[in-house]
């Protein structure tokens, strides 16, 4: 019983030991006559447990047993008082900013002596002749770094000795020659800063290089490095080599306040380095309060003052934008002045809440973060700038061709927007050293699942934009070749279809919009950590379900396919199916619409077709007849008809739309008008009707100039005894002229019939 008393005492304490607890635990006496304490090493092996435990007696276990209880016991008491709900967290961290301002409201009297202080010590620590040397050497380093520069410059000047021809009415030839002057201002920049540090190096020791380092960066160069960029994007100078959309007023001034924005920041960034070196550290004075204010409020200013050139910016010079460019052109100027707010809050939380991201801020990561939001909606301005002049020019011509062409547009718009916030985001995430897995801050895994379900989204957003934006520019292209001129009338009896390619594109795209969309679902939510298996299985069921309760509807679609892989029709071309007649304007998953000439639009599902006649196939033959008088020569008539085929057959207007000439088939029939000559063509479906109209006009002329009349319907009425007609009544002349009318109408009829059948 002992020994079994000893065994569970010993797993107990192997359970007890496997919680975390702080480094070498020791075991103490409460009272006289306990058990001498124990250490506990770090890192102990299941064998090495057993060992020591079979060395301890009852109550050294007994006791250590407890204290590791009780320290588990006390974290989990923390960790639940630390528990708190939201509301109690914003009041708690709106009460240490409200703190943390009275401290700075508290330490203003303060301020001047403070930063006196700081320069005593400064003083202090090189000494009169420290100072001399530092300030002397500091200045001709900088003298050796400016010639430096120069001398570059003027190797350099060559590559833009004067600004080119084209550089003002082409975007090549500005954005070539402001990349080269940028490339040599950023050339001179950087053989600056590395002779000034070559120098600085041999002629300071290190107490004086911590000095000077940042003085030379943050006062000197990263102002210069701004004002470079800002010359780069806003061109003062030269309006014609500017490259985004802002007069010459609001470019000066954009310009010469960013400089001054840039060297605020710089002597933030220094000043504040410099106190904390020279013992005047941050929480001291909150000097750093007031100068990160003074950055955020100069930024709403500039905002505010300029916020018409900046609107103007925004909105570029492209004709076709959008309301959404509209509006983010408008409201950039605010969005400026808010992120500028949030950030100046953000800072003054980490700063409140003593977080570990405070040392981010002070290094800066929040001007970063603020600089790539503001440059945020710069950045799609750019995207759209770009893709107006870089996007392939416009194929075809026509307003099939101009959908196609703005489509394509705001595709590669989508695409461009998508990549910039990933880099935007990226770029932020690297100022503040924030591992993107960790961004759920539930841990690593949630944090990573959540990062690649984004990623995924992206993925597969990109992926659907590449594939519509090839199905669009392969659409755009068939339907501009087969677009009809706006003279060409369809008529009775329909226009030429479109190609196989433009049928089939349109149910494609739908089709990978539709696979892709639920594909990177699946993948998104499986990245997530969910189950998708009952997805699929509750998938699969519903489509058993409709297989069995819409077996007309998959009959349709079965159909549908099997119309396209047999090339039944296409897009544009006229049809009959089962008495119903029109071009075929749309086709979807399970049924096509057919458009009348008159204007109905039939809508029938592929299921319903037994029998479909397409009369816009490959070729089109169209017979016309010409009623002559019977003297006619037949002979005439026939040469007539081909000349005209030759003339038009020359036409440049018309010979295209021709597969046959117009010729005489001679003598067709007689009725009691005339002889019936016919002729006929062969032409392109589609241009028969144009053709037809233009044979007419011609025919006519011709008959004309040779003297040929068109037969014209007569009716004879034999009235016996006519020679008396002197003497019939009013009555009796009536009845005649009735007689002889319905005579007409009922010839007429006939001949309509006639006409009709032979149509058909």
């Amino acid at each position: 019983m002992f020994h079994l008393n000893r065994l569970l005492i010993a797993l107990v304490s192997i359970l007890v030991l496997s919680f975390p607890v702080s480094a070498a635990d020791s075991v103490g006496s409460e009272a006289a006559g306990a058990p001498q304490g124990v250490v506990i090493p770090e890192d102990l092996t299941p064998e090495q447990v057993d060992d020591l435990v079979a060395r301890m007696s009852d109550d050294q276990v007994r006791a250590l047993l407890l204290e590791r209880l009780d320290a588990v016991a006390a974290k989990q008491t923390e960790a639940a008082t630390n528990k708190k709900g939201l509301i109690a967290s914003l009041a708690e961290v709106g009460g240490a900013m409200v703190a943390s301002w009275l401290d700075v409201l508290q330490k203003v009297p303060s301020l001047l002596s403070n930063q006196i202080q700081a320069f005593a010590n400064f003083g202090a620590t090189f000494g009169t002749e420290g100072l001399a040397k530092l300030f002397g050497f500091t200045a001709l380093a900088l003298a050796i770094g400016f010639a430096a520069e120069k001398a570059v410059g003027l190797w350099t000047r060559r590559w833009i000795k004067v600004v080119p021809s084209d550089a003002e009415s082409d975007l090549r030839g500005a954005v070539t020659f402001l990349v080269k002057r940028f490339c040599r201002e950023i050339l001179g920049l950087v053989v600056f800063y590395y002779v000034l540090v070559f120098i600085g190096r041999r002629l300071l020791d290190e107490q004086q290089i911590s000095f000077a380092a940042p003085f030379v960066f943050y006062l000197i160069w990263f102002p210069r490095l701004g004002a470079a960029i800002s010359r780069f994007v806003l061109a003062p100078e030269k309006s014609s080599l500017r490259l985004v959309n802002v007069n010459d007023h609001w470019a000066t001034y954009l310009h010469r306040n960013l400089i001054g924005l840039f060297l605020l920041i710089g002597f933030t960034l220094f000043i504040l380095i410099f106190n904390q070196q020279n013992g005047v550290p941050m929480a001291e004075m909150r000097l750093g309060f007031w100068l990160n204010s003074s950055i955020h409020i100069y930024i709403a200013v500039i905002a505010w003052t300029a916020r018409e050139g900046l609107s103007d910016m925004m909105r570029g010079s492209d004709p076709d934008r959008t309301e959404f460019d509209e509006r983010v052109a408008d409201y950039y100027p605010y969005f400026a002045i808010g992120v500028s707010g949030a950030m100046w809050l953000i800072v003054e939380y980490l700063g409140a809440s003593n977080s570990p991201a405070m040392a981010n801020a002070a290094a800066g990561a929040h001007f970063t973060t603020m600089f790539w939001l503001l440059m945020a909606p710069a950045i799609d301005t750019l995207i759209r700038g770009l893709v107006r002049h870089l996007q392939p020019p416009m194929i075809g011509s026509g307003p099939i061709a101009e959908r196609a062409h703005k489509s394509t547009k705001r595709s590669y718009i989508r695409i461009g927007r998508v990549l910039a916030g990933v880099f935007v985001i990226l770029m932020i995430a690297n100022a503040w050293d924030i591992d993107l897995r960790n961004v759920a801050g539930v841990g690593t895994d949630t944090g990573g699942r959540v990062i690649q379900f984004f990623m995924i989204i992206a993925i597969g957003y990109i992926l659907n934009e590449v594939v519509s934006l090839w199905i669009n520019r392969r659409l755009a292209m068939e339907q501009t070749a087969a677009e009809q001129s706006p003279d060409e009338e369809a008529g009775e009896g329909g226009g030429a279809g479109g190609s196989r390619l433009a049928t089939v594109l349109p149910l494609l795209r739908v089709t990978a919009q539709v696979a892709i969309a639920v594909i990177f679902a699946l993948l998104a939510l499986g990245a997530l950590g969910l189950d998708i298996t009952p997805l699929l299985a509750g998938a699969g069921i519903l489509g058993l379900a409709i297989g069995f309760g819409a077996q007309k509807l998959v009959a349709d679609i079965v159909g549908g396919i099997f119309f396209l892989i047999d090339d039944a029709f296409r897009v544009g071309e006229y049809v009959d199916v089962g008495g119903t007649t029109g071009t075929v304007e749309k086709i979807s998953i399970r049924s096509m619409q057919l458009r009348h000439h008159r204007g109905p639009v039939h809508t029938i599902p592929y299921g319903e077709i037994q029998k479909l006649t397409n009369y816009s196939r490959d070729w089109v033959i169209m017979k016309l007849k010409f009623t002559v008088p019977f003297d006619t020569d037949p002979n005439k008539v026939k040469k007539i008809f081909k000349k005209i085929g030759a003339e038009m057959m020359e036409d440049p207007v018309h010979k295209d739309g021709f597969l046959q000439p117009f010729k005489s088939q001679g003598v067709f029939d007689f009725d009691d008008v005339g002889m019936i000559i016919r002729g006929k063509f062969m032409a392109k479906p589609g241009k028969q009707f144009t053709l037809r109209k233009e044979i007419f006009n011609r025919v006519k002329a011709a008959f004309k100039e040779n003297g040929i009349e068109f037969a014209r319907r007569e009716v004879r009425v034999a009235i016996p005894g006519l020679e008396e007609v002197e003497h019939l009544s009013d009555e009796q002349k009536a009845a005649i002229s009735a007689a002889a009318g319905e005579i007409a109408t009922q010839q007429a009829e006939q001949q309509a019939e006639q006409q009709q059948q032979e149509k058909k």
